[in-house]
């Protein structure tokens, strides 16, 4: 029997956020049995236009899910009610713009540029 190198997925879900994306893969052991897979890939730009991904991983197998279900849900849990759900750093928010520092930009001083959507 042939030995397999990489697992294949066999179910998957992709989550983009900003330049973050997270990968659920579901792969399979050799004995048959089922774990998960989190990926979270950062894309990084160079100043010369080229790019490249980092990648972190953690496997998760089933007899830590209820264990790690639980944790999960009580530090998020513990974060809103602390925080809110408002994000709090612009720099995470899936639309923010890299600041423009250009002379230009700088001449208007300290006015606040506001948005009508944000009205």
């Amino acid at each position: 029997m042939a030995e397999r190198v990489e697992q294949e997925e066999i179910f998957s879900q992709v989550l983009r956020a900003g330049r973050r994306t997270y990968f659920f893969d579901v792969r399979a052991t050799k004995a048959d049995d089922y774990y998960l897979t989190v990926t979270e890939s950062k894309k990084f730009t160079h100043d010369d236009g080229t790019f490249h991904y980092q990648k972190h991983k953690i496997y998760l197998y089933k007899e830590d899910f209820a264990d790690f279900h639980e944790m999960l849900k009580k530090a998020t849990d513990y974060i809103v009610t602390e925080k809110g759900n408002e994000v709090i750093s612009e720099r995470h928010q899936k639309d923010f713009k890299k600041e423009d520092t250009s002379e230009e930009t700088k001449s208007t001083g300290s006015f606040t540029d506001v948005s009508f959507e944000d009205i």
